[in-house]
C-alpha cells in the first residue's frame, strides 16, 4: 500500500532529516514508528500524505508515485488518510457534532448523510452522549477521541497518528491505543508515531525504529527497546 524507495529529505543543504529510507507498509497493517524527538518520524508521516515531498527517491501509495499528483488533486488524495495529532486541532466554538460534521460539510455531504454518519462514528469512539458538548467541556482523552472520530468520518484507508497520546494521562492514552487497535481490526491501516515505550509495548505490533533520520530496526512483532 505505502512504499518508500531510497527516500531522503533535506530542509537545508547539509543535514538530511531523512536518509535513504526504504519501507513498505501493507494493507491493514498496524505499524508503530518509534524513535526519540528529532528522529524523523513526523517528516516521514508528512511524506505519506504529501504534506512534504522527498528531496530524493519516491513515495508510492497504491503503486502511484505521490509526487505526480497535481496540487489541485491533493485534497482528494488526502481523503485516503485520517490524521490525528498530539494537539487535538478542534474548533473551540463548535460542538463535538459540529467539529466532526464540518469535515463532511466541506466535502459537500448532505444534511441527511451528516446526521446519519456522525452518530455512527461517535458510537465507535464511545462519545454518543457528548455530541452537544464543546471541547472545553471535555477531558483531554475525550478531545482526542473527537479528533479520531473526525479522522474516521471519510472512511479513510489509513489512519496516521502522530504522537496522539503526548498530552494525555496513562489511562486516556490506553483508551486511545485500544481505539486504534479496534479501528485496525475493522480493516483500516494504522500508522502510529510515538516515543512512548509503554504505548508501543501495549500495541505489540510491527515496530519500525528510527534514529537520526534513518531506519535502524524493523520488527514484525516486538517491543520498543531503544
Amino acid at each position: 500500500m505505502i512504499k518508500f524507495e531510497n527516500v531522503s529529505k533535506f530542509f537545508s543543504e547539509d543535514i538530511p532529516v531523512l536518509e535513504n529510507i526504504n519501507l513498505f507498509i501493507g494493507e491493514n497493517e498496524f505499524v508503530s514508528i518509534v524513535g526519540a524527538s528529532g528522529a524523523g518520524k513526523s517528516t516521514l508521516l508528512k511524506l505519506i500524505y504529501a504534506e512534504e515531498q522527498p528531496t530524493f527517491g519516491k513515495v508510492y501509495f497504491n503503486e502511484r508515485d505521490i509526487s505526480t499528483i497535481k496540487k489541485k488533486h491533493l485534497p482528494y488524495f488526502r481523503r485516503n488518510f485520517g490524521t490525528v495529532f498530539q494537539d487535538f486541532k478542534l474548533l473551540d466554538y463548535k460542538t463535538v457534532f459540529e467539529n466532526i460534521s464540518y469535515a463532511l460539510e466541506v466535502a459537500g455531504e448532505t444534511a441527511e448523510s451528516i446526521n446519519e454518519k456522525v452518530p455512527e462514528i461517535l458510537d465507535i469512539v464511545g462519545l454518543t452522549d457528548k455530541l452537544a458538548k464543546y471541547p472545553r467541556q471535555l477531558s483531554g482523552g475525550e478531545q482526542q477521541k473527537v479528533s479520531l472520530a473526525r479522522a474516521l468520518i471519510h472512511n479513510p484507508l489509513v489512519i496516521i497518528a502522530d504522537e496522539p497520546t503526548g498530552n494525555l494521562d496513562p489511562k486516556s492514552s490506553l483508551d486511545i491505543v485500544k481505539l486504534l487497535l479496534k479501528i485496525n481490526e475493522l480493516g483500516t491501516t494504522v500508522i502510529l508515531a510515538s516515543h512512548d515505550k509503554e504505548i508501543i509495548n501495549e500495541v505489540n505490533r510491527r515496530v519500525v525504529t528510527m534514529d537520526k533520520g534513518r531506519i535502524v530496526g524493523d520488527q514484525k512483532k516486538g517491543k520498543y527497546v531503544i
